[in-house]
């Protein structure tokens, strides 16, 4: 019996700016329908590590498999087309335009079809606030409207991979409440793998089934969510709680 290829295989990457070296050799697996989280203080290489997933920071070594795909060297553009859904780090919705015009958007490696006015349909269904402000510009909502648009934007291209870069930032904790539900309902109903990039740490152990704890571009500590959770060192050295 065949065995099933990892949602995402990624090994050895290494992502340097100048002569600095934000992420080094990095490795780590992605099982389908599995969420691994990465956690760890600003400048541990959290973030770049995603971008130099999507092409869009300078990587310097290593390869990213989703699936039986080698997307090394496919640009972040093309990524899309192959099945990854990415929310960036602030958001970046467009805010003059309207909100269904923004998640229109995410829709458009996807021929406009049936399928896709569904898909449409199931981001009102999953964030009901969009269906009601559906004609209003991004720019009007709240942070916490404007991140929900993000990951629906990102949920129309219907990926097989959803990459998150701090989604709980500048929310609060009802906001965060409900970002956490959203996830687990993204896994259960859809069997949607993903990559959680997060500072907040019951997010992270509320939604990943195993989390990586980066420190100076490497893991320092991995291991499942349950036991990194409520191990003494990950929540006074890395997490400062």
């Amino acid at each position: 019996m065949t065995t099933p290829a990892a949602a995402l295989r990624v090994e050895g990457l290494s992502v340097a700016y100048g002569g600095v070296h934000a992420v080094r050799s990095l490795g780590f697996t992605v099982e389908p329908a599995q969420c691994v989280g990465i956690i760890g203080a600003n400048g541990a290489g959290k973030t770049s590590t995603l971008k130099a997933l999507m092409g869009q920071a300078p990587r310097t070594g290593g390869t990213i498999r989703l699936g039986d795909t080698d997307l090394t060297r496919v640009p972040a553009h093309r990524k899309v087309r192959h099945g990854i859904g990415y929310v960036p780090e602030g958001r970046h919705v467009f805010s003059g335009l309207p909100v269904e015009q923004n998640l229109l958007l995410g829709a458009v490696t996807r021929r406009w079809d049936t399928t896709t006015r569904a898909r449409l349909r199931e981001q009102y269904e999953l964030f009901p606030v969009l269906g009601e402000m559906k004609d209003r510009p991004a720019g009007a909502l709240s942070g916490g409207q404007q991140q929900m648009l993000a990951i629906g934007r990102a949920l129309m291209s219907k990926p097989r991979l959803l990459l998150l870069d701090e989604p709980s930032m500048g929310l609060s904790p009802k906001l965060v409440g409900e970002i956490l539900t959203v996830l687990r309902r993204l896994r259960e109903e859809e069997a949607l793998s993903m990559v959680l990039v997060e500072q907040n740490a019951a997010l992270t152990f509320g939604v990943a089934d195993h989390c990586l704890v980066m420190e100076n571009g490497e893991v320092a500590m991995e291991g499942p969510s349950a036991r990194l959770g409520n191990d003494p060192q990950v929540r006074r050295v890395y997490l400062g709680l």
